[in-house]
């Protein structure tokens, strides 16, 4: 059971204007010294946090519906969490794991094996200490056990921002702009968005003809499938805007990879660990991969990435890659207690409070003219912004709009591709935030 003391459970509340004196203060020191290229869709300056609920400096209370952009799985300073860290902390900080042995390593790299949906074998495991360095261990993993060096990933996909990852990512154009040339041969497929189909198709049909096109058209005009190293995707997209695609999709993928030798990697960096209401996103859709990458809500907010391989997939050799930071002893315990509280309580928990969003949810787009579709699983949740249902033109700056409404009411929320607000809590979120959520952002919609 969730309990308070795992769980803030009061709610929001705002005591100044927004931002706050200290905030201000803070958030024009931060402009003169820290890189412009973050971005910061709202003026929130961090005090302290504890389970779903932020506390800035000005003594003001959020909901965190952010949680960390999906990495915060047990909320913010979990106990269990915390313990792990201090104990930890206090016996061995770093000795690079790379070079030296220590226990705690190879439990997780066992844990990680044991539930990674891979199929049936033996599993290897490798860690990192972010999503991107995770997708560049894949393309470097891939390249070495097949012999061939090029990929394919997905139109909306994201996967990282440093040259390989970036390479595969095709989310937005300024994540792209300046920074080519770029590696070399990738190629980008279309992802079915279901809502966006061709009209007169079925979602499933779609869903089938996107895989089609690349055996049909990609492999016949500018690809030879056979030096195609991977298939990088997103069982269901995150930056691209919290897009779930049919079963159908995935089978049809692995079907695919496996008729031309190629390996199949998925991405659930920002779906995996309990987010959807299962371990892994693709739990959902019943297709092994030949590689998973995973970080995030891996460990709780401390730096910690893995991939995980079929162990014969795995077959580089020592010196070909690694990481000094990777595996950091404080950040794997952080990792196993994360995965314990997962395991006993909070993916059921992610599946029972996202089920019961997205039931109060469906009924959006028939409400608010604004609401063109809801998706989602478990607490990966949705919601696309629209000026006209008929014809699905784009709100981005509505979307924007309700995003800045809800932070001033006590609610943190962000945006996801152009037009989408994303919703994912940390997985200990109670029925009565999540409901503080929802009618928050219902009576945002009405004053729309």
């Amino acid at each position: 059971m969730l309990t308070s003391e795992t769980v803030r459970l009061d709610l929001p509340q705002i005591v100044t204007p927004l931002p706050g004196p200290r905030a201000k203060a803070i958030v024009e020191r931060d402009h003169k010294v820290l890189s412009p290229s973050y971005t910061r869709d709202y003026p929130l300056v961090i005090d302290r946090a504890l389970g779903c609920m932020i506390d800035d400096v000005d003594g003001n209370r959020f909901l965190d519906f952010n949680a960390g952009i999906a990495v915060t799985a047990t909320g913010h300073c979990h106990p269990q969490v915390v313990k792990a860290i201090q104990r930890q902390s206090e016996r061995l900080i770093h000795m690079s794991g790379t070079d030296f042995y220590y226990e705690n390593m190879v439990q997780l790299a066992e844990k990680l094996a044991a539930i990674a949906p891979l199929g049936d074998g033996a599993r290897r495991v490798y860690f990192g200490n972010s999503g991107t360095e995770a997708i560049e261990a894949a393309m470097k993993l891939a390249r070495y056990h097949t012999g061939r060096d090029k990929f394919i990933a997905f139109r909306g996909g994201f996967h990282g921002r440093t040259l390989g990852a970036l390479s595969l990512t095709a989310s937005k154009v300024v994540q792209h702009k300046k920074f080519g040339p770029l590696v070399p041969g990738v190629f980008h497929a279309q992802f079915p968005d279901s809502y966006r189909r061709p009209e007169g198709m079925t979602p499933e049909d779609y869903a089938v003809s996107c895989v089609h096109a690349i055996d049909e058209h990609l492999f016949r005009t500018t690809l030879a499938p056979e030096e195609v190293a991977a298939i990088v995707v997103e069982p269901i997209q995150g930056e691209g805007g919290y897009v779930v695609p049919p079963k159908v999709f995935l089978e049809e993928l692995a079907a695919l990879a496996h008729k031309h030798g190629i390996l199949l990697v998925f991405d659930e960096i920002q779906s995996g660990m309990g987010r959807t209401g299962k371990m892994w996103a693709a739990d959902h859709f019943g297709v092994a991969p030949d590689i998973i990458t995973v970080a995030k809500g891996i460990a709780s907010g401390m730096p910690l990435s893995a991939i995980v391989s079929r162990a014969e997939v795995m077959n580089w050799g020592p010196g070909a890659h690694a990481s000094t930071y990777g595996g950091n002893p404080v950040a794997v315990a952080a990792s196993l207690a994360t995965i314990d509280l997962l395991e006993r309580e909070l993916v059921a928990n992610a599946a029972r409070v996202g089920g019961h969003i997205l039931d109060r949810l469906r009924s959006w787009p028939a409400k608010f003219k604004n609401v063109g579709d809801v998706r989602g699983l478990g607490l990966m949740i949705g919601i696309e912004l629209v000026h006209d249902q008929k014809t699905k033109e784009r709100a981005p700056e509505l979307r924007d709009k309700l995003v800045t409404m809800a932070f001033e009411r006590g609610l943190l929320v962000l945006g996801a591709g152009r037009n989408v607000l994303r919703l994912c809590p940390p997985l200990i979120v109670t029925r009565d935030q999540a409901d503080f959520a929802v009618d928050t952002l219902e009576e945002c919609l009405k004053l729309m």
